[in-house]
């Protein structure tokens, strides 16, 4: 599981356009550089006192500390500056062709030339965005990010087609591993497409109370 949260971490860099991650005790650091998020640190294999040893020496805002555990086990280990993000699930797949074509009058549309980015987009028959999606290639695995449908043109399978149309990318490089860190909700779309749950991934960001 620790080899595929790591893929987790470096597609996610890719698709966000962030430096590779860096190698640190904890497991890894990655210098995201935004104002909503400065430096993401994600635990690998992490015990509870490195852990609390790494938070206590945070003083940057929007740094968050993300880990393969349930919120139950983490949030102990911080203190009131701290808020939790959404629960998420580590999910992985093995990669096949799937056919999902656009509902009539919808087109899709992928571009590759990202430097291990992918992208996905479906447009509706006026030419307003649909739905999309992104997806950062490592030597490894392909990393789902960011799969949205607009809510006006929801419940017609367009997150199934952006899926299909990224999982088409990552085949053609060569990658055979689909892996993504998936909502509540949208968990019980993946799990629908054969996608299995490894671990919860749970999150905290350091935004402190200032006078």
């Amino acid at each position: 599981m620790l080899e595929t949260a790591r893929s987790w971490a470096e597609g996610w860099a890719v698709s966000r356009g962030a430096p590779r991650p860096e190698d640190v005790p904890w497991g890894l650091r990655i210098a995201v550089g935004r104002p909503t998020q400065t430096v993401r640190h994600v635990l690998l294999g992490t015990d509870a006192e490195t852990a609390r040893a790494l938070i206590g020496t945070i003083t940057e805002p929007t740094t968050c500390v993300k880990a393969f555990l349930p919120p139950a086990v983490m949030d102990p280990w911080f203190s009131a500056d701290w808020e939790p993000t959404e629960p998420c699930f580590l999910m992985a797949v093995d990669l096949r062709p799937t056919r999902a074509d656009a509902p009539d009058g919808y087109t899709v549309t992928v571009d590759t030339s990202g430097g291990g980015l992918v992208s996905a987009r479906v447009l509706a028959p006026d030419g307003e965005p649909a739905a999309y999606g992104q997806a950062g290639l490592t030597d490894t695995a392909c990393v789902f990010d960011q799969i949205v449908t607009e809510p006006a043109h929801r419940r017609r399978g367009l997150g199934t087609t952006v899926m299909a149309a990224l999982t088409a990318a990552a085949l053609e490089h060569g990658v055979s591993e689909g892996v993504l860190g998936a909502t509540v909700q949208g968990r019980a779309l993946y799990e629908r497409l054969g996608w299995k749950v490894l671990a919860p991934l749970s999150g905290q960001v350091y935004r402190p109370v200032t006078s």
